[in-house]
């Protein structure tokens, strides 16, 4: 049996280059709404945990002084790499790390961000804490992660299992900010957006076992009548439309925490 973390490694290699393609996962209005949230600015600091192909590094590069993104698959990380040279950035740097045992000394960043990564970690709170710690005192912490609405939690996380079987939970919101209040951080602010997309599109890039694909489109099938995912499914000219709802969730880091 595979651990969960060769499904993330299986996943993400094959997912590495659709997923950096991918218009809704390249869009530069929700990118620059995270590094907007977060307060950067040129003194800054940033760390990107599991930073995927890179863009959201990019994106705090663009204003932060430095930014480091980190990630497990080295296919991703040669994504980020391509990221960073297209954008012709000098201030960005990308290693190999695990997100439970950060690789960096305690108060090293003044910003630590993670975008779409925590409904993959097994334990959320020690990712959470691993981020708290190399994070600077009076510094930012922000998580960027679906987030569905808590009565159609589950529906949305078993839909999104059979999709990407390295899945395993996306929390609502209210959840998100428990893992601020339970690693002693004051509460935290809240803003919500939508990634937009079309079913087959999202199906292209994913690698769901055999016979899950048909599954799904079941499912979002089923959704059209009673929005049981949260993700506003409707139909337009033979296609289904969705949308991943989407929290960002941010707080400083006080001294002395």
């Amino acid at each position: 049996m595979s651990s969960h973390r060769d499904r993330i490694l299986d996943q993400f290699t094959r997912q590495a280059a659709p997923f950096a393609a991918a218009a809704a996962i390249r869009n530069e209005e929700a990118l620059n709404r995270i590094v907007q949230w977060a307060g950067s600015g040129p003194d800054d600091t940033v760390l990107d945990v599991a930073c995927g192909p890179g863009l959201l590094a990019c994106a705090f590069a663009r204003v932060a002084r430095q930014a480091t993104g980190l990630d497990m698959t080295p296919a991703m990380l040669e994504q980020a790499h391509k990221t960073q040279q297209e954008q012709s950035l000098k201030n960005v740097s990308c290693r190999q790390g695990e997100v439970c045992a950060l690789p960096f000394a305690d108060a090293t960043f003044s910003i630590v961000s993670s975008r779409f990564a925590f409904h993959h970690f097994q334990e959320p709170l020690a990712a959470f804490t691993e981020m708290k710690r190399v994070c600077k005192p009076q510094g930012r912490i922000v998580v960027a992660d679906s987030a569905p609405v808590a009565a159609k939690a589950d529906a949305f996380n078993a839909m999104e299992r059979l999709r990407d079987p390295s899945h395993t939970r996306a929390m609502p919101v209210e959840e998100l900010c428990g893992l601020f209040a339970q690693a002693g951080l004051p509460a935290p602010r809240t803003g919500m957006y939508r990634v937009e997309g079309e079913l087959e599109d999202l199906l292209a890039r994913s690698f769901p076992k055999e016979g899950d694909a048909d599954r799904i489109r079941t499912i979002f099938e089923n959704s059209l009548r009673d929005d049981a995912l949260d993700m506003a499914t409707r139909r337009d000219n033979g296609k289904i439309f969705l949308s991943f709802p989407v929290a960002v969730v941010v707080a400083e880091k006080a001294v002395g925490k």
